[in-house]
């Protein structure tokens, strides 16, 4: 491994985190609120949950009562007045319907002079949850949409027909009070009916856009859950305010000024990034290739979201699995790297946000006795990657905007 490289790329990761937690963006949505004439509840769910309950806090003082919904171990400690629930991502388990049911007591029998504040990061999907079939199928349903290389807003699609607070309705439970919602984007281009399945906003998407996602993906439903998917989901609310802050443009733009800080000449190259993390491993590692003799240190950045196909039993995540794919095309290459990194600090059902290789990664994995195309077949980067040095592990950041892969040349 180059150590200098991956010195690099640990400095960029560090900056470009610590420039988008939510902390600040939740304060000033809130600097100006001014309660009503009745209670302010703090409902604040996903990755990013606790984080951005914490800012709330320290922005309001109290609340009148409230919760925090997020990903296992991500709970750094007791928020006053709030109670925190940690449930299962990113396949909802009985400890996220719990938590749900939670919520929707705690808005039931609202007045028009109550006030909802709802923090939302991504994950939600799988965080807030009220099954409108039996949590196993809806688990099933998850399992298959995950596996089958559906984007998030074909899954969310399907997931919001699916619940009882997805696609506008849990806003509709909390009529007559106001909603006050702030988004943590995590979704290319901020579609707010899709981040966390848009809990308190009008859906965008429709019952035949659903039918098709089953069709193209081949999805195996019950008769109750495909009758679900031809019920239409809120299209109007009259009750939500939205504010949506932090994304993955602000991810990337952070990651150019830490990589430029470090002597390199950042090239922007997208933060719409959607397609299949091993693609987009390969090419990342054929732009190094194409610019090695220009003579400069140049970082090539792009953020995103890739997905994986499962084709294999292993351990990983799409940012593991990016990294891993741009071995091939580094190899023996000087002075290059591919790293890519969750911005919540998880990538898969892993404990690493991401993974790094090198221009001497393919050749140590050869020295191991390990084979590059049958560990991508199995879909197992994460171990390849340990046995590399090359897995990125942060811990959950307090953040959620998507990933940002980087692509370093150093002369």
């Amino acid at each position: 491994m180059n150590r200098s490289l991956r010195s690099d790329a640990d400095a960029i990761i560090r900056a470009s985190l610590k420039a988008v937690l939510p902390d600040s963006a939740v304060q000033r949505a809130l600097r100006n609120y001014r309660p009503g004439s009745g209670r302010t509840l703090l409902i604040s769910v996903g990755k990013a949950a606790w984080q951005m309950a914490k800012a709330a806090l320290d922005t309001l003082g109290t609340v009148d009562d409230g919760l925090v919904i997020t990903k296992y171990d991500h709970v750094k400690g007791p928020l006053p007045g709030l109670r925190c629930f940690e449930a299962g991502h990113p396949v909802p388990d009985e400890n996220s319907f719990a938590a749900t049911r939670e919520a929707l007591a705690l808005v039931s029998g609202l007045s028009a002079g109550d006030t909802v504040i709802f923090l939302l990061s991504g994950g939600g999907s799988a965080l807030f949850e009220a099954p409108l079939i039996p949590g196993t199928e809806l688990q099933d349903i998850t399992r298959q949409l995950l596996a089958c290389g559906a984007d998030i807003v074909e899954m969310n699609c399907i997931r919001k027909r699916l619940s009882a607070v997805k696609g506008g309705r849990f806003a509709q439970a909390c009529r007559p009070a106001k909603v006050l919602s702030i988004v943590l984007s995590d979704i290319l281009g901020d579609p707010l009916d899709s981040i966390a399945s848009g809990p308190a906003y009008p859906d965008g998407s429709t019952c035949e856009e659903a039918l098709a996602v089953v069709e193209k993906y081949g999805l195996s439903l019950s008769p109750e859950a495909t009758a679900l998917l031809g019920q239409e989901t809120p299209k109007a609310l009259d009750n939500v305010e939205t504010h949506i802050n932090g994304s993955v443009r602000e991810l990337c733009s952070a990651a150019a000024d830490a990589a430029r800080a470090l002597g390199y000449e950042p090239v922007f190259l997208t933060d719409l990034l959607s397609c299949e993390a091993r693609e987009a491993g390969r090419f990342l590692a054929s732009v190094l290739r194409s610019h090695v003799k220009t003579g400069k240190s140049l970082a090539f950045i792009a953020g995103g979201e890739t997905v994986v196909h499962l084709t294999g039993n292993g351990l990983g995540g799409r940012n593991q699995e990016l990294a891993l794919a741009a071995c091939e095309g580094l190899d023996g290459l000087d002075g290059a790297a591919v790293f890519s990194v969750g911005s919540d600090g998880t990538d898969g059902p892993t404990d690493a946000a991401g993974g790094y290789v090198d221009g001497e990664s393919l050749a140590s994995l050869k020295a191991l006795g390990l084979d590059l195309h049958r560990i991508l077949a199995d879909n197992d980067a994460y171990h390849a990657l340990q046995a590399l040095d090359g897995l990125i592990i942060t811990g959950p950041t307090g953040t959620n905007v998507n990933d940002v892969a980087v692509a370093l040349l150093k002369v």
